[in-house]
């Protein structure tokens, strides 16, 4: 007689959890498994100076629909957030190449029928630049790179964030999709540290892709594409923009090998470093009211700390004060003229592997000066749970952004984003 499916299942279910227990009572009598993390590195020499370095990675994530729009059944949706592959090499003491690819953003509602298709997530090249030694205290490379200007967070790494990711709206990343390729410009760059003093510099061309077209509505308008547009005279302009970061190490120095920064050591370092930056864009945006460019002009002032707490934990703390400058009232995607804080803080409980954190985003814009709601304002709240530091963690977060918005006419604000987000993330 065949058994009902239901018994099935069972029968299944109990033997699957007897072959598991008899495999963990067998993994107990071995030795256990060293865990520990060692870079995928090839030597080129017997000492180990020339070198090439691989770094791959996978962030999933599993995340909510938007929790604060009544009308969506909601529901649950997964993605690949990032997947990358990143190489670089040091063949010599003066010379250092590298090339980074990979995708964003692949989920169900841009899944490609055979991988092809324009319109779904690609492969495409994130960063490819060489660098030459100079002296010890300046390297200069040129390519499509990451050695971006204005905030710490404007070149932060995707691979140790304290948060889940990097806070948006994207005000440190401000010029995603305008000028750059993913916060990524083709141009040359110079770096170094000077005892503790530590610079970058960069003199990029501006891409031709800004989010906001001048479409016939639009002429009188400002609007952040004024590469596109020639002057009075026919002429090009708002090809070339220039952005730095420099910081005073009060501590422990950080490497400055590669541009991404650190977002928490975990108590391995203790790191106390006050920053300052600039982004600038001659003729970057255009006024269609006046029919003549406008300069887009941006700095900022930041503070980031990463220390150890005795021999339990640690702390991690990073705030920024941004001024920004599109011209006249301009608000974009990411931010607007006017002024943008931001403050993140967690602490690391070393014995249970567990960082809880808090973030906080709040940009105040002049062109929203005749609405209700006049602040952009971000929270997320979340934890960590490090199974291996950074090279293994699961992040469970909440998001919440309440857009700078008029009242609808049921006198609630339109716009508020709130959702669960989880990841799970390898680096190697």
């Amino acid at each position: 007689m065949r058994k009902a499916p239901i018994q099935s299942i069972i029968f299944g279910l109990l033997t699957l959890a007897g072959f598991l227990l008899a495999q963990g009572l067998h993994a107990q009598e071995k030795q256990e498994t060293n865990h520990a993390y060692k870079p995928l590195t090839i030597k080129l020499d017997d000492d180990g100076a020339k070198y090439v370095r691989f770094i791959l990675w996978h962030q999933m994530w599993l995340e909510s629909n938007n929790l604060s729009d009544e009308g969506l059944k909601k529901n649950i949706n997964f993605s690949i957030r990032r997947s990358r592959f990143l190489a670089y090499a040091q063949i010599s003491p003066r010379f250092l190449i590298l090339t980074h690819w990979g995708l964003n953003n692949l989920n169900a509602s841009n899944l490609s029928k055979l991988g092809n298709d324009s319109d779904a997530p690609q492969l495409f090249l994130h960063d490819a630049w060489t660098e030459f030694k100079v002296s010890d205290q300046l390297f200069i490379g040129g390519g499509l790179h990451y050695w971006n200007g204005l905030t710490r967070l404007g070149s932060q790494s995707t691979l140790n964030f304290m948060t889940l990711d990097q806070s948006r709206p994207f005000v440190h990343w401000h010029s995603l999709g305008y000028t750059d390729q993913f916060a990524r410009h083709l141009g040359v760059y110079a770096k170094g540290q000077v005892g503790n003093f530590e610079y970058r510099l960069a003199w990029n061309q501006a891409g031709k892709n800004g989010f906001e077209a001048n479409t016939a509505g639009d002429e009188q308008r400002l609007i952040y594409n004024g590469v596109n547009i020639p002057d009075k005279s026919g002429n090009e302009v708002g090809q070339h923009l220039v952005q730095g970061y420099a910081c005073y190490n009060l501590w422990d120095k950080e490497s400055n090998k590669l541009p991404y920064y650190v977002g928490s050591y975990l108590g391995t370092k203790k790191v106390l470093n006050i920053g300052a930056g600039f982004f600038s864009h001659p003729d970057g945006a255009y006024d269609g009211s006046k029919g003549e460019h406008v300069d887009v002009q941006h700095f900022a002032t930041d503070i980031f700390l990463d220390m150890p707490v005795g021999q339990s934990g640690s702390v991690t703390a990073y705030a920024s004060y941004i001024h920004f400058n599109y011209g006249d009232d301009w608000v974009g995607k990411w931010a607007g003229t006017g002024s943008n804080f931001y403050l993140h803080a967690g602490y690391y409980f070393k014995p249970l592997k567990l960082m809880p954190y808090v973030s906080f985003n709040s940009g105040r814009y002049n062109g929203n000066a005749e609405l209700n709601r006049q602040s952009t304002d971000a929270l997320n709240i979340g934890v960590n749970y490090f199974i291996n530091g950074h090279n293994a963690k699961l992040t469970l977060e909440y998001h919440g952004i309440r857009p700078a918005a008029n009242r609808n006419a049921q006198g609630s604000y339109s716009g508020d984003v709130s959702q669960f987000r989880l990841q799970a993330a390898i680096f190697l």
